[in-house]
Formats: C-alpha cells, structure tokens, sequence
C-alpha cells in the first residue's frame, strides 16, 4: 500500500514541478518521512528529484535565463552544498515552521500584491541565490524555497521554470554525494521506494510537460503563489501540527 502512495504521489509531483518548476521534494519528502527518519527521506528523495529535474531541464533547455542561471542558480548550489552538510550532520528540527512561514508570506504576498514590486537586481542576485541554497538545503526543500526567491526575478513562465529547473539540476549535483556519502548504506536498504518514486516522478514529468503551455502567462505567478501556499500548507501539516 505504502509503495501504491509513493508511486502516485510521485506522478503528481513530477506533473506539478513541470508546471511551476518545483514540487518533487515538498510533496515526495514528507510522504517518505512518515516510513523514515527525515534526513533519510531528504537523501532519499534527491535521486528521484535529480532524475526528473533533468530530464525536464532537456525539455525545456533553450528557455533558461543564463543570466539569472550564472548568478542566481551558482550560488544557490554553493549554498546548497553547505546547507545539506548541516542538514545531514546536525538535522532539520524546527527549520519546518521557518519554511512555512516564508513560503506563507511570499505566497500570500503574491496573491495579494504585496509582493510585485519585490525585484533583485546585481549582487542581491547572489545573496539570493546563497540564502535560498543553504535553506533549501537545511530543511530538504530546495524547489518551494528557490521559486519563492525567483518570484523576485523579471521571467516569462517558460523562462522561470526552466532556470528553476536548470538551477535544481547544479542543485542536486552539488548535494546528492553529500547524501550518498553520509548515507550509503541506508540509501540502498530504501532502493525499492526510490526506484518507484523516481519512475513516478518521470510519468508526471511526461504528462505534465503539456500543462505548462494551457497556463496563461497573466496568471502564472498567482498560480505559483497558490502551490506556494499549498506547499506551506502541506509542511504545517506534516512537521509543525
């Protein structure tokens, strides 16, 4: 039964991160965490997240935005790196009610208004991108944390998700020998979850792709905000209530 909630949990992670760019580790994260120890189901779930991410990275390749890539996306994975080494070694306790209340605000701003004028421009591209990393890397939620920080970026949709999707694939890189390392041998004893979870996030990866184009691009930051607020959510749910 546990593997059957992986498995569709994972297709609608892969057809929710093809939409807004993220979402395979804020859905498929906590879904493992209830059968595993939380840092477990972080390392865990990088290996279906870095398959999914590239291959819709592939899909989506001539729309990233280099610039933002070249600042934004490089320090996310330096901060990235240094985030999963404290998140591996020391855990995440209490980090969850810090995420759900930024994604919160940066969704509700956005539904709002609040938050339009909110822009980073020079080297607030950077302190950006090492902020959003080593956060992301800390709690296990590099997507939500990342695209809330992007929502400060002037980009067309197609544009945010694949520099969203571009920056998590360096991302990944940069964090999964940090989880492989620390990890390996509990890794390969949850080989059977993590080969479903990953084959899931694919199918969704695939069926989702077309919904991106039925988004209009006057609404696409609102539905970026809602998935934030879901996320925020979701996280209340399974690690502060």
């Amino acid at each position: 039964m546990f593997e059957a909630i992986v498995a569709a949990v994972a297709v609608i992670a892969g057809m929710v991160a093809s939409v807004v760019g993220f979402g395979i580790g804020s859905l498929l994260t906590p879904t493992l965490a209830t059968q595993m120890d939380m840092k477990l189901a972080v390392a865990a779930v990088s290996v279906p997240h870095l398959a999914a991410t590239a291959y819709r990275l592939w899909l989506v390749r001539e729309h990233v935005d280099r610039s933002v890539f070249k600042s934004f996306g490089l320090t996310s994975a330096i901060g990235s790196l240094v985030g999963a080494v404290a998140g591996a070694l020391w855990g995440n306790e209490g980090l969850g009610a810090v995420l759900a209340a930024l994604l919160l605000f940066v969704g509700i701003g956005g539904l709002t208004g609040w938050t339009d004028r909110m822009q980073f421009h020079g080297k607030a591209r950077w302190v950006a991108g090492l902020a959003s990393g080593v956060f992301g890397g800390l709690v296990g939620n590099q997507g939500g944390v990342r695209s809330a920080a992007l929502l400060g970026f002037d980009l067309n949709k197609l544009a945010f998700v694949a520099t969203a999707t571009a920056s998590g694939v360096i991302v990944d890189l940069a964090r999964m020998p940090v989880y492989v390392g620390l990890q390996w041998s509990e890794l390969t004893a949850q080989w059977p979850l993590i080969a479903i979870a990953t084959v899931g996030c694919l199918v969704g990866t695939v069926v989702g792709k077309p919904l991106l184009a039925r988004v209009p691009q006057a609404s696409f930051r609102k539905v970026v905000c809602a998935v934030l607020i879901a996320t925020a959510v979701f996280v209340i749910v399974r690690f502060v209530a």
